[in-house]
């Protein structure tokens, strides 16, 4: 028996009923839940109605906090051990992904990952270690970890976009400039999207652009 814990979270769709045809991962942010990016599945099942969207909660317990969920703690400022956790918890997030592909009958090409602060940052250290590319990567206000790593671990390059607020207190707008040169210096392809006047959040803009972004992926 596997002793890796089994993720799971809120569900939606697809609307049009019927087996998907893709499947939209949402990897919320620390402190949260998956009912928080679950949020976004109505809007998108309205433009993809033959996807399954699924917001598995994070494995740890906020340290933080009363409630929530997360992927590392919060409290790593050493970023050697950040690397370590976030490797523990991909271990953790790969068995989930290959499960739900498995359950859907979907394959790596009909699989995005949509990610928010630490979920962009699991999701960008995830998917490129993947054997076969997936569809593509939407980020929001992250960053990426063990950028010197990048290059020498990195088995597929899946398309990316990453949005990130200018004002942003919690993860600065230099982490996205980073994470577009590591990503750029390993010949992925990358859109960016500086969101002027937004903290650590997403903004009608981010939205829409990063739809339009799964729309291009998907084929929509």
């Amino acid at each position: 028996m596997s002793e890796t814990p089994m993720l799971d979270g809120p569900r939606y769709g697809p609307v049009a009923g019927g087996a998907a045809q893709q499947l939209m991962i949402l990897l919320h942010g620390v402190g949260a839940d998956g009912k928080d990016l679950i949020e976004l599945a109505p809007h998108l099942g309205q433009i993809f109605p033959n996807a399954a969207f699924v917001a598995p909660n994070a494995p740890n317990r906020y340290d933080q906090g009363l409630s929530g969920y997360q992927w590392i703690s919060s409290g790593i400022r050493v970023e050697a051990e950040a690397v370590e956790a976030v490797k523990a918890a991909a271990d953790i997030l790969n068995a989930f992904i290959d499960e739900e592909l498995r359950s859907t009958g979907l394959g790596p090409q009909n699989l995005a990952l949509i990610g928010f602060s630490q979920g962009t940052m699991m999701s960008l250290y995830t998917a490129p270690r993947r054997d076969h590319p997936i569809a593509g990567i939407l980020g929001y206000s992250g960053r990426i970890v063990s950028a010197n790593l990048m290059a020498a671990e990195t088995k597929s390059r899946p398309p990316v976009f990453l949005a990130h607020g200018e004002m942003d207190p919690v993860l600065p707008i230099e982490c996205l400039d980073a994470a577009q040169q590591t990503l750029e210096e390993c010949d992925f392809s990358v859109q960016t999207l500086r969101c002027p006047n937004l903290g650590h959040s997403i903004d009608e803009n981010g939205l829409v652009q990063g739809t339009n972004f799964l729309r291009t992926i998907f084929g929509v």
